[in-house]
């Protein structure tokens, strides 16, 4: 069959499409910008992990039941967080010593890529110094410190430390304390306090970061994402679709200016943010593979390369996800009949003796509503793991019951609440590990019992 040239000889359409793709690509970036706007528009470190600019805030506590602020908050460890600018001079940084509990400290560009992550699996537990430098920079750095180089000058670093449950918290809340970050000007001064904040009336602080950026127009987001490419560089493999940018007027060091466009190009980039964001999803997720009613994404997570749709649409769906080395996320679809999961039934989830999840760390599995919320429960318990109490078969074998009543007191070590209605099922496996024969692992399917 002869290709279709219609579409691509009609040129409303082509600058439509051409839009489309400009706007996957640069998603990413104007999210992260929005996401630090927000998370660094204050004067002092707050308890829920908001900080100024090349300091660190910590979350304190896990989500209570009623927190909507974070979807699919995880309640494994707590965050450490600090946005850095290392455009000027070097940040540097300091990882505290965790002989006894698993941390991790991704750094990660403006572009969502992790190009760096010390911790317990990258560097081991002894903790170190390093120094995040932009490329090609060159000077004295303090004695021990490993050179980071950073592709952006803008970077975030999403902490993450092992936390046993609430009476865990103050060997954490210690672990947190010693983490640390000055401008290498300020590193030999032990005395130096963290720079102030100001706070920019301007900065939306209410709405979440997410909604900001789907709220935007194509002109608002073009003229924001070009502002954003005069600062921060794109990737050497992203040549031709700059180039293939520069087309609609979206050139790296110039302002994006509409009035420049013929109008018949503006009407067809109008459509653009709402047709690029269902592509984004049916795009970016065409290689992601179901297995046992499991969503499993492995490939191509935390380091995108040119696939753009996947890092637009984990961008959406998980900002600040990690590569899979490190972190590997399933998410239950279906039950083993292939129905949606739903808090009126009563769910088995069976792992034999030697198909428990291989980790290197440990592993979790959360409860969540359709939302990606957790929902109150009476024992106020949102996540069951390798760290629980749990109560294993005679032969090893393990059964975790997800279901919304208490399956009595002898059980309920073993019981992961359930809401009613549709449920968000969501393992994490920290460090994982692959089978015996160097497959990937992948999680059992949910039995409805009831």
């Amino acid at each position: 069959m002869a290709p279709d040239r219609s579409r691509a000889s009609d040129p409303s359409t082509a600058v439509h499409d051409l839009g489309v793709d400009a706007y996957l690509f640069l998603y990413p970036l104007v999210l992260m910008e929005l996401t630090r706007r927000q998370m660094t528009n204050c004067v002092r470190a707050d308890p829920r992990g908001r900080s100024p600019m090349g300091s660190f805030g910590h979350a304190r506590s896990y989500p209570s039941a009623s927190s909507r602020v974070v979807v699919r908050p995880n309640f494994d460890t707590l965050y450490s967080v600090a946005w850095l600018d290392v455009g000027e001079e070097p940040a540097i940084l300091r990882v505290p010593p965790t002989p006894d509990r698993y941390v991790i400290v991704p750094l990660m560009d403006m572009w969502t890529d992790v190009f760096a992550a010390p911790g317990s699996r990258a560097t081991g537990n002894d903790g170190g110094l390093f120094a995040v430098v932009t490329r090609g920079w060159e000077g004295a750095l303090p004695e021990g410190a490993v050179r980071i180089e950073a592709p952006t000058p803008t970077v975030w670093i999403i902490g993450r430390t092992q936390t046993n449950g609430p009476d865990d918290y103050p060997a954490v809340h210690a672990v947190q304390d010693g983490f640390e970050t000055r401008p290498l000007s300020r590193w030999d001064d032990p005395a130096a306090e963290p720079v102030p904040g100001t706070v920019d009336p301007g900065v939306d602080d209410k709405t979440p970061p997410l909604r900001q950026v789907n709220a935007l127009g194509a002109e608002e987001f073009f003229a924001m994402a070009a502002g954003l490419l005069a600062r921060h560089p794109v990737h050497a493999t992203d040549w031709s679709t700059v180039a293939r940018m520069e087309r609609i007027g979206i050139v790296p060091g110039h302002p994006f200016e509409p009035s420049s466009l013929d109008p018949a190009d503006l009407r067809a980039l109008s459509t653009v943010p709402r047709d690029a964001r269902q592509v984004m999803m049916r795009r970016g997720m065409a290689s992601v593979r179901v297995t046992d009613g499991w969503q499993c994404s492995l490939d191509t997570m935390g380091v995108y390369g040119n696939f753009y749709a996947k890092r637009a649409a984990i961008a959406m769906a998980g900002l600040g996800a990690l590569p899979p080395e490190d972190a590997f996320y399933p998410m239950a679809l279906t039950d083993a009949d292939g129905r949606p999961l739903d808090g009126d039934g009563d769910y088995v989830l069976h792992f034999d003796a030697d198909q428990l999840p291989p980790v290197e760390a440990f592993w979790s599995v959360t409860m969540y509503d359709q939302e990606g919320f957790q929902a109150a429960n009476p024992l106020d318990r949102f996540a069951l793991g390798d760290r629980d109490p749990l109560v294993y078969n005679g032969d090893g074998s393990l059964d975790l019951l997800l279901q919304h009543e208490s399956p009595g007191p002898d059980r309920e070590p073993n019981w992961l609440p359930a809401p009613k209605g549709p449920l968000g099922v969501t393992m994490r496996l920290y460090s994982p590990l692959p089978r015996p024969d160097g497959s990937p692992w992948t999680p059992p399917a949910v039995r409805r019992v009831r």
